[in-house]
């Protein structure tokens, strides 16, 4: 915990007493590992993809009543592809502070790493599932890497991880660089960054495993 937190994060940790999450039992379980001891004492509700804007405004009634909340999500950095940025916009409407924390995000964490451009990069999120637009998807984000000499990340579920890879391995330029990140910070953390004519042997496992692909010229 304390190789990827701050010694400040964990400190302010301690003074919250309420957190917007997507998964109140996973939320609890990583306070518990950060050392908070009154779980049973925390008040938890839940900020997903699939919280209505309405209710968003009433979450935002617990700010306006003076509570400092956390927000935390499950497996990257509130915000950044990942739920939060409603709730944040409305805090500045109303002119309520808002503090971001450091703390690890999957989509940098892999640009870090992966010796592409750093200057010039866009993310899209997942790609198409639909086979044809994800096709057209993967093509045109090829294009970009070469044209604007940018890098492209993108990630996918999971458990569909094995057929992207399929996908960019079939349509990519055998000399288009790929970088896979995959489960980062964990003790199976997996990172390496070949051209594609290179992964076309060596194609790891990644089933269910969550991992950011960055792809460059």
């Amino acid at each position: 915990m304390d190789t990827v937190l701050s010694g400040n994060l964990l400190k302010i940790l301690q003074t919250l007493d309420t957190y917007f999450v997507e998964n109140t039992r996973t939320s609890r379980r990583f306070l518990s590992k950060a050392g908070i001891k009154n779980i049973q004492d925390l008040h938890f509700e839940i900020l997903d993809k699939n919280t209505d804007k309405k209710m968003i405004e009433g979450l935002l009634n617990i700010v306006k009543n003076g509570k400092n909340v956390g927000i935390m999500s499950e497996a990257g950095c509130p915000g950044i592809a990942d739920p939060g940025s409603e709730i944040i916009l409305l805090a500045h409407k109303y002119g309520i502070g808002v503090i971001p924390l450091t703390g690890p995000s999957s989509i940098f964490l892999a640009l870090m790493a992966s010796g592409f451009n750093g200057q010039n990069f866009q993310f899209h999120g997942y790609l198409p599932i639909e086979r044809g637009a994800r096709e057209k998807k993967i093509l045109n984000i090829e294009k970009q890497a070469y044209t604007h000499d940018q890098t492209q990340i993108f990630m996918e579920t999971p458990y569909r991880n094995n057929q992207i890879m399929a996908a960019l391995i079939k349509l990519l330029k055998p000399d288009t660089l790929l970088c896979i990140a995959c489960d980062l910070t964990s003790g199976g953390e997996f990172i390496q960054t070949r051209a594609i004519k290179n992964w076309k042997n060596k194609i790891p496992d990644l089933h269910k495993r969550p991992a950011i692909f960055l792809m460059y010229r």
